[in-house]
């Protein structure tokens, strides 16, 4: 029961405890320090709209309270909003608060903080927005701003990158045109025409190769066979590993039938057998 009671009761303090603004006032001055329009703002009626000039330099001051006790105190955070009512954009400013809750805000618009949205000729809802722990949160509305329009940022360099491109377009090459059959024919004739005269020349001289399907000859010629079938499906069907697997298990026998072919001929030449 007890720590229930400590518990309302830190509660209701809590809700009890509220922050307030006091003193809230501003100055806009010109770059030459002149002094061209100072009041103090009231938190239940808006003043009427400031407007600052590109040279400009506008300064907020006030001190946050505690509404009970009239202490001053420093909220977890403290922000000032800038929103465009029409466009929707918003830019959200931190401001620095001391311990003892006084607090000082300073817009140049020589040099105004990239938290301002861009804007055009709407005047900008300046608001106080304050968050605690201890506290409950609190805003206000502070007064409408008016400041030179935004320039048009500067294109980033690599912008162009990001753009839509046009749609890609292929465009092929018509079909090519085969040539006409006799230039096909001559040239197909040219092609074959060392094999006839090499048959010629053998029907001339005569092959002779006896020993060609003996039992020592025939198995090497027989692989031998294999590997232009092998060339010869691999230019049909089979791929460059296949070739080199299949090509590599002919190689072994291929190597001792063609050692024993060697060996047989050197015989015959020997007269041997």
């Amino acid at each position: 029961m007890i720590w229930q009671f400590s518990w309302l009761l830190l509660a209701a303090t809590v809700r009890a405890a509220s922050l307030s603004l006091q003193s809230p006032r501003f100055t806009i001055s010109a770059s030459d320090a002149t002094q061209l329009r100072s009041d103090t703002l009231s938190l239940t009626r808006k003043p009427e709209p400031l407007t600052l000039g590109a040279t400009d330099i506008l300064k907020l001051t006030f001190q946050i309270t505690e509404s009970d006790e009239g202490k001053g105190v420093q909220p977890h955070q403290t922000f000032l909003r800038f929103y465009d009512k029409e466009s929707g954009e918003e830019g959200i400013q931190p401001v620095r608060v001391t311990p003892g809750g006084k607090a000082k805000f300073e817009l140049n618009m020589m040099r105004p903080p990239a938290s301002i949205p861009p804007t055009t000729h709407n005047p900008l809802e300046v608001s106080l927005i304050l968050g605690s722990f201890v506290h409950a949160p609190a805003q206000y509305d502070l007064f409408d701003l008016y400041i030179p329009a935004s320039q048009t940022p500067a294109e980033h360099p690599d912008e162009a990158s990001f753009r839509v491109l046009p749609a890609i377009k292929h465009t092929f090459r018509p079909e090519q045109k085969s040539p006409p059959q006799f230039i096909s024919a001559v040239f197909a004739a040219a092609v074959l025409s060392p094999w006839l005269v090499l048959i010629g020349l053998w029907s001339k001289v005569g092959v002779k190769v006896p020993n060609l399907f003996s039992l020592s000859i025939m198995p090497f010629t027989a692989l031998l066979g294999a590997f232009e079938v092998l060339l010869v499906w691999y230019w049909v069907d089979l791929k460059l590993g296949q070739v080199l697997l299949y090509g590599g298990i002919l190689a072994i026998p291929t190597v001792f039938a063609g050692k024993q072919a060697l060996y047989a001929t050197g015989e015959w030449r020997a007269g041997r057998k």
